[in-house]
């Protein structure tokens, strides 16, 4: 019994151990957003006992970060929403209907996952210059949609693969149309599985840089890659730059937390809708 209990407590240690080193460079993060350029130059300290307002005001209402804040909400949604769409509608042909050729059709779009991203910095920009789509918002969307789509179908497809065929099956007897078994059986009992690919495909899209850096100027241009203009020739702004940071962990942490919510009321209420 005392062991189990040691056993208990070593579980226990380790995790709180993992979770402040985890944990730490966050808050030291914040640290350095609520410190004015002296405090940050002076010296470490764990504790911070004021708060500079000013690094949060600057970069959002004076400068441009309020505008690069909102492209990247734009961008990052609507390119789940829309990898989500295709992705539902691709993996539902793919499991359900004997599509020819549709291994290698599926093994085709896994490996354009496959190549790095810096393969195509040069087809793109050439590309996205000729069709007007660079710097614009909606060329970016269509652009992640492109590495995140593959990504989406492939970890769909194990999903939807599991739903058993007799309920598609019951359903069509009861009157469903094609699209009203997907909409009223194949959707509800996927949720699980279409909010966590939701949730990566928002990840991925808002972490995103290269592209971002490369294909955006002034319209489009993301937060992520704003970031890189605190790094000037005469020094770093480490208190904006770290506020700046800051806010753009709330909308990932919203976004994650409202997303998890919902994966587990699918895996405890999956039930069939009427």
């Amino acid at each position: 019994m005392q062991r189990k209990a040691l056993r208990l407590v070593l579980v226990y240690i380790v995790c709180i151990l993992i979770a402040v080193f985890t944990l730490f460079p966050i808050y030291w993060m914040f640290v350095v957003s609520a410190r004015t350029k002296l405090e940050v130059f002076s010296g470490p300290r764990l504790l911070q006992t004021s708060f500079y307002a000013f690094n949060y005001y600057r970069p959002f209402f004076r400068d441009v970060y309020g505008r690069y804040l909102m492209n990247s909400l734009i961008i990052a949604s609507g390119n789940t929403l829309l990898v989500i769409s295709l992705a539902i509608l691709a993996t539902y042909a793919f499991s359900r209907f004997r599509v020819p050729g549709s291994s290698n059709l599926f093994f085709w779009t896994i490996t354009n996952r496959m190549a790095p991203p810096a393969v195509f910095i040069v087809p793109f920009f050439l590309i996205f210059t000729r069709l007007g789509l660079r710097d614009t918002r909606i060329g970016i969307i269509l652009l992640y949609s492109i590495f995140n789509l593959p990504f989406a179908i492939w970890l769909l497809k194990g999903m939807i693969d599991s739903i058993p065929r007799e309920l598609d099956e019951a359903a069509y007897i009861d009157g469903c149309s094609l699209f009203g078994v997907l909409w009223n059986v194949i959707l509800p009992l996927a949720k699980p599985g279409i909010m966590t690919t939701a949730i990566l495909t928002w990840i991925f899209a808002w972490n995103e840089y290269l592209f971002a850096a490369i294909l955006t100027s002034v319209r489009a241009r993301t937060i992520t890659t704003g970031l890189a203009e605190f790094v000037t020739v005469i020094g770093t702004n480490w208190g904006e730059m770290a506020a700046v940071s800051v806010v753009c962990l709330i909308p990932a942490v919203i976004f994650i937390g409202i997303a998890q919510r919902h994966i587990i009321a699918g895996l405890t209420f999956g039930a069939v809708k009427d």
